[in-house]
């Protein structure tokens, strides 16, 4: 939407095909159309309530991200007129969980658990080498909006006051709102001297901590945030692997996108929360 409302056309890439839209199976057989940029923004829901953490599901989460990634980068490399720009969302889970070390863009990470490795794989993937595409990563922190994501599955228990912080709910919360999140894409499209890493992370979110953002979850619903989740439920629930997504965050500060010239809309979490619950 926001790319079509600064005059951009957009043709996704999803399973099925149709009008306005091509099907990965066109994509891998009849190769890329004429275009100025690329973005992949495919992956399956890793916190998916309602799949079990095990061999068959983490195969798919690998593949949703990595093998949709090499199939565009396969067809940007054998394009007879390659797009421009070529940008990748990943996830900050490459930086290693600490409640203390600050990361920016320049931060080492990407090899000591499976979601780390995970991202270190789909940036590869994202690798041409020799290509004339500019390559953009946005490492994505958790993405705050309406109708989806994140808060969606938090919304209910807010409401009905039994929303609180998850574990101890001092874990570093790394978030941003979806607005910022496309506004990040869009500006790393638009700016044609813009490539490597930039972190999708609001400025704010370094200080805040999961117990911070229940606290102002609650606010923003004008319910109370008083009661924890357990670490042994959050563990019941997703499985020990993916516990950790809730139960450790990283402090990441977006250095290298702010440099960049990125404004941010919503850069405090009251404004971000305020815009998705009124």
């Amino acid at each position: 939407q926001l790319l079509r409302s600064r005059g951009h056309a957009v043709t996704p890439v999803s399973r099925q095909g149709g009008e306005d839209r091509i099907s990965w199976e066109e994509l891998s057989r009849s190769g890329l159309p004429l275009c100025d940029a690329v973005v992949n923004l495919a992956g399956e829901n890793v916190l998916n309530p309602f799949r079990r953490w095990g061999d068959d599901f983490s195969r798919e989460v690998i593949s949703s991200r990595v093998e949709t990634t090499k199939t565009l980068a396969k067809a940007i490399a054998d394009a007879q007129h390659p797009p421009r720009a070529w940008v990748l969302v990943t996830g900050v889970g490459y930086y290693r969980p600490s409640p203390t070390a600050e990361y920016t863009e320049d931060s080492p990470g990407g090899d000591f658990d499976f979601f780390s490795r995970l991202v270190s794989s789909w940036e590869a993937a994202a690798l041409i080498p020799g290509s004339p595409a500019r390559g953009v990563v946005v490492r994505s922190g958790v993405v705050l909006g309406r109708g989806g994501g994140a808060v969606s599955q938090m919304l209910w228990p807010f409401r009905l006051g039994l929303g609180g912080p998850l574990g101890s709910g001092l874990q570093p919360f790394p978030w941003i709102h979806i607005r910022d999140l496309a506004g990040i894409v869009c500006h790393a499209l638009e700016s044609e001297c813009l490539q490597g890493i930039l972190n999708g992370v609001s400025p704010s979110s370094s200080a805040t901590s999961n117990g911070t953002f229940a606290k102002e979850l609650g606010v923003a619903l004008g319910r109370p945030a008083l009661l924890p989740m357990p670490a042994w439920a959050v563990r019941a629930v997703f499985g020990a692997e993916r516990a950790l997504l809730l139960l450790e965050g990283q402090k990441v500060v977006p250095k290298r996108t702010l440099e960049s010239g990125y404004r941010f809309i919503f850069p405090d979490l009251p404004g971000a929360l305020k815009d998705i619950v009124a």
